[in-house]
């Protein structure tokens, strides 16, 4: 599992490559991460939006953003964890994935950026 805590939120990843919905004869890579997000503060906060960095092995580069994850806008309370699983298509067997979210702290009303750790995805085939 790979961690990042950044502004008292705590950022865990998990991947999984998804063999059963990946084509390698067309380039295609499926992968799935499931996310942890732990608010160590000692206030609310609401997850507003993510930015994601996607590259894979061939030199492809994407940028996403939007609302929420997963059709949500969580709020998290102090101590809580909220976690969520999504997925990736890659035109490769290996990339990366790194990224922020943009919250807020329920109380005072200031935005946060919490760091979203870089992790791989990396088909299984691949590995050693």
């Amino acid at each position: 599992m790979i961690e990042k805590i950044s502004e008292g939120i705590r950022i865990s990843v998990l991947t999984k490559y998804q063999p059963e919905f990946s084509n390698p004869a067309n380039s295609e890579f499926m992968f799935a991460y499931k996310i942890y997000i732990t608010n160590n503060n000692d206030f609310p906060i609401q997850l507003l939006s993510r930015h994601w960095h996607i590259f894979d092995s061939i030199g492809t580069h994407r940028d996403i953003a939007g609302d929420g994850v997963v059709g949500e806008q969580p709020v998290i309370q102090p101590g809580n964890t909220y976690h969520y699983t999504s997925g990736c298509n890659l035109n490769s067997e290996m990339g990366k994935m790194s990224g922020t979210y943009e919250l807020i702290n329920l109380h005072n009303k200031k935005e946060i950026t919490a760091i979203i750790p870089a992790f791989d995805l990396i088909a299984d085939f691949k590995q050693n």
